[in-house]
């Protein structure tokens, strides 16, 4: 059985790594507000020099987690960008990425939360009250604490039966709320493969939200980065993919497990063995 990794602390990172990518939910914030220490660990960083980029896998565009993040007191002093899966998926989809329908106007359906339906918006596609008439779907978020999934399942067929083709910008499989976790936009993404809907994925583990954020801080040494992540499944099993370092941190999606459960959720996943904190912070 894999083991989980080594422990480290932020102050160890610092002196072995140039370039953090930081997990936005279950590592900043708890899914309501900081996390203790966090908003202090991201001005050390920047206080030793290091280039931060915030890497989420929010369907939203970056200009809006920034605002969101500013108004929780991390402003854009305490990193050097902020990529979001929503900003990668923009500019994939607008160049035709994967034969995906990019016309002004396009018939759009997205399901999200909070009725954010930014990135159709910015295509200039036009928004569908349902999938019944949709030529592409948007998967950009979960209100699966209210919504089951089995509604979303009956939302979703009529669009399967035809064909169309979705795009999940939020591959999480479960989301933090402040009442706990539920299933995420991943999850609803899954549903709609079950239905036998192709869904094309942008965001962790994929690698093209790592290509970007590579690219913003100058296509550096890998040996000279390190991911920060709270989920195995996505923060972890992306860096693996993209081939650098990662550290787990024991708050977010697997705060309550064991140690002898979350080495056996590693050994699952893929045998990963990230370096492991207790949390973001100083100690």
């Amino acid at each position: 059985m894999a083991k989980v990794g080594p422990s480290v602390s932020l102050q160890e990172l610092a002196d072995r790594y140039a370039v953090f990518f930081v997990d936005q939910f279950g590592v900043l914030l708890d899914g309501a507000k900081p996390y203790p220490g966090a908003v202090a660990a991201l001005a050390f960083l920047k206080s030793r020099g290091k280039t931060v980029i915030i890497l989420s896998n929010s369907g939203r565009a970056s200009d809006y987690n920034g605002r969101r993040l500013e108004k929780l007191g991390i402003g854009p002093d305490l990193y050097d960008h902020l990529v979001t899966s929503g900003d990668v998926a923009f500019s994939l989809v607008r160049t035709g990425w994967s034969g995906l329908p990019s016309s002004i106007g396009t018939p759009c359906f997205t399901i999200s939360s909070g009725g954010d339906t930014n990135l159709a918006d910015r295509l200039q596609f036009r928004n569908e009250p349902t999938a019944d008439t949709a030529e592409l779907l948007v998967i950009s978020g979960s209100e699966a604490d209210r919504i089951d999934l089995q509604s979303y399942r009956e939302m979703l067929r009529p669009a399967a039966e035809r064909g169309v083709p979705a795009i999940c910008t939020n591959p999480d499989m479960e989301m933090l709320t402040g009442k706990g976790t539920a299933p995420g936009a991943g999850a609803i993404a899954r549903v709609y493969e079950e239905l036998g809907g192709k869904v094309g994925w942008i965001g962790k583990p994929h690698s093209a939200i790592y290509e970007h954020a590579f690219g913003l801080c100058g296509g550096p040494a890998k040996e000279t980065l390190v991911a920060i992540g709270d989920s195995i499944e996505h923060d972890i099993a992306g860096a693996a993919n993209f081939g650098i370092d990662a550290a787990l941190v024991r708050t977010g999606i697997h705060s309550r497990l064991s140690e002898t459960a979350l080495a056996g959720l590693l050994e699952e996943r893929g045998a990963f063995r990230p370096m492991v904190m207790a949390a973001f912070r100083m100690s």
